[in-house]
């Protein structure tokens, strides 16, 4: 089983996967008078910080592929249920810093990004 599939499709395992879980917050949420910090918790996100490292660019051109339209479907181990999750996410910015080693080998240094639950 891959770690990770997007839309049903494998992709290959990260080289860092970074599980993050974002509340969110009450517009009238913040500091008061009485100088409590109200929370006021309306719901909870994922977020997932990917990257891989050293991939040639057939291989980053299939990561990019699959993370670039608006929304996708992940599957995902899920550090707060302890099971494989899938849930939607869009992708945050890329970056992809390429490597020269020598003529004909071509690398991606790290390719990262993340992506944040719908």
């Amino acid at each position: 089983m891959a770690m990770i599939t997007v839309d049903g499709v494998e992709m290959p395992c990260p080289s860092t996967f970074s599980w993050g879980l974002q509340d969110i917050s009450a517009s009238e949420s913040g500091r008061t008078e009485d100088t409590v910090m109200h929370k006021n918790r309306v719901g909870q996100k994922r977020k997932l910080s990917l990257g891989w490292t050293g991939k040639d660019w057939q291989t980053t051109s299939q990561i990019m592929h699959a993370f670039n339209p608006e929304y996708i479907t992940v599957k995902y181990p899920d550090m707060l249920s302890g099971q494989y999750e899938t849930r939607k996410f869009y992708v945050g910015d890329r970056t992809a810093p390429v490597k020269w080693w020598w003529v004909g080998n071509q690398r991606t240094e790290t390719i990262t990004f993340d992506i944040i639950e719908v």
